[in-house]
């Protein structure tokens, strides 16, 4: 997947998270943003990471994004592989 991909499928999953209220509530306690910060950050592709590693904490969560967006499961971890900070590390 290539990092505009990645970044592509993390704005859809922002735009899934910031339509449940309860959703966002969690989103943005957990982050520590303000809804300003947040706006200000959205594009931000190491944002983007973050957005997708909420979604990929919680295997509820993931599906219900990935249900409603009509994704394969996997894809979301596979978009987190290639924005910044989400590299596999292959120790040896």
């Amino acid at each position: 997947m290539t990092r505009d991909e990645a970044e592509f499928l993390a704005i859809r999953a922002l735009g899934h998270i910031a339509a449940d209220e309860d959703l966002l509530g969690d989103f943005m306690a957990l982050s520590g943003l303000s809804p300003d910060e947040l706006r200000e950050r959205a594009a931000e592709p190491e944002m983007l990471g973050g957005i997708l590693d909420f979604l990929l904490a919680d295997e509820a969560r993931l599906l219900a994004f990935c249900g409603a967006e009509e994704l394969q499961p996997e894809l979301p971890a596979r978009a987190r592989r290639a924005l910044p900070g989400g590299e596999v590390v292959e120790w040896s």
